[in-house]
């Protein structure tokens, strides 16, 4: 189904005679001592240089390496002249750019749009050592610093912001951030594939002008060329009646927007508002999007065309996109093939050191600390809930690494890092259960179009065979030096709930005290948003998970996350969840807010009130966002109905609810009638509770910081 030259079939590159560094070199100086005249590759980051494989730029330099490339690190460069992008000489091939393993707009701000006060990326935890937007930063002194060396874009923020997209910082749609930065190509998923093709076809002297038929690439061209058929992404999802009545789609000259018959623009055929039309050939077949000037003034068609994007996912079936952008396309190839097994093994069997750059002495990178004795299995996530980057970053195909291939990087931890007691932190990914799930049927998975496996209800076509997991977790707590496997990745519950013994095995032996899951809600409106499973599953879970913690004889407890704020969310949902936690004893310490990352689907129902999860019109389902920094506010404080600063704010509010009943002393009310001294003084525009969390690791890709999300337990009624 899935097929592509091996990542490791390449003829390595002459320089490989230079051998293994024991860490990329980040300096001229350290360059030297290699033996190197120069760089064929200088990889710059947002984040500091940790030689481990959970850090993208360290992943991807040393795959460079193995392919006999010389890759430096110019890792949190000085912004502010080109000076410090010139410290390895001139790249032989490229500059790669990226904004490190987390968007930087998200690491520096809250979801309340305040700056952070710090930096689990850098060392000591520092915060300001990136610019806001930095891969076009970046891009930029790159381009001062060397006008003629090719710069590819790569990494979470690139690969959200491919397309036009919504920025919640700016409150407004802002360009492909391929156009902004301008880059010569940019590279969008896990870019191993795109990377290494990348630098063997520059290398072998072909320009970066052609290298347009690479898969999870987007690059800038003129026109579509000859002898490809282009459809108008009406033909896939109808957005109804268009304001203005101007055709947007029109290029120049264009047809009125009740056209069907086809028309010629470079080439290509154009197919317009036609839905019975002959088969094409996907493979020279691309879909025009609305233009960017069109989606940035109208936001039905930015929903129409996030709906058109989030269904050209599935590497078996996605075409090509092509969206304009004033003269100019921005070219989606469609996404690159995942990674076999073997190739799983292999990159993460690479030469890491597994330790940050030896520069920073002693320094503290939060970041580091959290996941230096973890383990990453598997890649992907086919949950689709809306309001994650998973899907659009790293797709919903599992990719699995071997069991021989992760109990080595155990045994390699134990035996090699200064720092470990024998307790593995975390044995997981980007869900903590999916490890070798997939549809029964290759052909059946290379078709679908469906944008989550699991909702609204468990596909019948999915493996859910825990077997090889548990099978994996038997192993790795038996080897000689391991005193604990714990599991902290987050765990899709209702997937977990279709085998006990898979429960059972994870109660029993890999919760450290507290297991956090992600129910997000407990309300059917926002849940059904969200693309989340009801709370009646969440249910299930606790009652298998007390079940086996008390044969285990262990007292431990569920930490539930959940979001206040989201699309759909109204005053009464979160009313009712503060119910639920108060009925279930839940006090959380700490809570988060919506945060509409790029490109994501609650992003669009968030700029649009529309729901991009069915077809979008001027008339289709509108959806309630609660924008207004006001009722953010509020929705929070129902997450920490507890705290005595929010008391006031909740009482004013259940009063306009019409549910004063709910304000008293006793077991039954939400808060109480009475108002401790020196509290709920907080003044109207200041921030309510405790700081807003970024979006969890286990949904987005996006950092956790220590502590983070942990409710305390108290008996029910208190």
């Amino acid at each position: 189904m899935f097929t592509a030259p091996d990542l490791f079939s390449y003829r390595k590159y002459w320089a490989k005679r230079f051998g293994v560094a024991p860490q990329l070199p980040t300096t001229r100086e350290e360059m030297e001592a290699l033996g190197w005249d120069s760089c064929d590759v200088v990889l710059v980051t947002g984040d500091a240089y940790v030689d481990h494989p959970s850090f993208g730029m360290a992943l991807i330099g040393r795959l460079l390496e193995a392919q006999g490339f010389r890759v430096a690190i110019l890792a949190q460069p000085d912004w502010n002249s080109a000076e410090d992008f010139r410290r390895f000489g001139k790249p032989n091939l490229f500059f790669g750019v990226t904004g490190g393993n987390m968007d930087s707009m998200v690491n520096r701000y809250t979801s309340d749009r305040k700056i952070r006060s710090n930096d689990a990326y850098t060392p000591g935890g520092e915060a300001h050592k990136r610019p806001d937007r930095c891969v076009l930063v970046y891009a930029q002194r790159c381009r001062e610093a060397y006008r003629e060396v090719p710069i590819v874009l790569g990494g979470i923020e690139a690969s959200l912001r491919r397309i036009a997209h919504f920025d919640y910082w700016s409150d407004t749609v802002r360009r492909s951030v391929l156009v902004d930065a301008k880059a010569d190509l940019l590279v969008y998923g896990n870019g191993e594939r795109q990377a290494v093709e990348i630098a063997h076809r520059l290398a072998a002297g072909e320009p970066i002008s052609e290298l347009t038929d690479i898969r999870g690439t987007a690059f800038l061209r003129r026109q579509v060329p000859d002898g490809w058929t282009i459809l108008d992404s009406t033909h896939i999802d109808e957005p109804g009646e268009l304001a203005p009545p101007a055709d947007p789609y029109a290029m120049s000259p264009a047809p009125t927007a009740c056209a069907t018959a086809p028309e010629t623009n470079g080439g290509g055929t154009v197919i317009r508002f036609n839905r019975i039309t002959a088969r094409t050939d996907p493979a020279h077949t691309v879909i025009r999007l609305p233009a960017y000037e069109a989606v940035k003034g109208d936001a039905v068609l930015y929903a129409h065309a996030s709906r058109v994007l989030h269904q050209e996912t599935n590497p078996g079936n996605a075409r090509a996109l092509v969206q304009r952008h004033g003269d100019r396309d921005v070219w989606l190839n469609p996404p690159p093939i995942p990674l076999t097994t073997k190739e799983m093994d292999a990159v993460y069997g690479l030469p890491y050191s597994r330790l940050p750059y030896r520069g920073y002495a002693n320094a503290r990178i939060p970041a580091f600390e959290m996941i230096q004795h973890s383990v990453t299995i598997m890649r992907g996530c086919f949950g689709g809930c809306t309001f994650c980057s998973i899907t659009e970053h790293e797709g919903r195909i599992i990719q699995s690494r071997s069991e021989d291939s992760i109990i080595h990087e155990i045994e390699a931890i134990r035996d090699t890092s200064p720092a470990f007691t024998g307790v593995i932190s975390d044995l997981g990914g980007p869900t903590a259960n999916m490890y070798r799930l997939a549809c029964k049927s290759p052909d059946i998975e290379a078709s679908c179009r469906r944008p989550s496996c699991v909702y609204p209800g468990v596909c019948k076509n999915l493996n859910t065979d825990h077997g090889p997991l548990i099978k994996l977790y038997r192993r790795a707590r038996a080897l000689p030096g391991i005193k604990k496997i714990l599991v902290a990745s987050g765990l899709r519950y209702d997937l977990a709930v279709l085998s006990p013994e898979y429960v059972k095995e994870l109660v029993t032996h890999h919760v450290g005290g507290y297991l956090k899951i992600a129910p997000e809600h407990t309300e059917t409106g926002p849940l059904s948003k969200m693309m989340k499973p009801g709370i009646g599953t969440y249910d299930r879970f606790k009652t298998m998970f007390d079940k086996y913690s008390k044969e285990a004889g262990k007292e431990q407890y569920l930490i539930p996350y959940f979001i206040a704020a989201h699309p759909g969310t109204t005053d009464e949902d979160m009313m009712n969840l503060a119910l639920w936690l108060k009925r279930n004893g839940f006090r959380a310490d700490q809570v988060q807010a919506f945060l509409p990352s790029p490109m994501a689907a609650a992003t669009a129902m968030y700029h649009s009130g529309k729901n991009p999860l069915h077809k979008v019109s001027r008339t289709s389902e509108s959806v309630f966002v609660p924008k207004a920094m006001k009722q953010r506010r509020l929705h929070k404080a129902f997450l920490r109905y507890h705290d005595p600063e929010n008391w006031p704010m909740l009482r004013e509010a259940l009063k306009r609810m019409g549910r004063a009943d709910l304000i008293g002393n006793g077991k039954h009310h939400l808060v109480p009638s009475y108002q401790p001294a020196g509290t709920g003084t907080v003044a109207e525009g200041q921030r309510v509770g405790r700081k807003a969390l970024p979006f969890k690791t286990q949904h987005t890709g996006l950092p956790k910081t220590p502590g983070h999300g942990k409710p305390r337990k108290f008996p029910a009624g208190r």
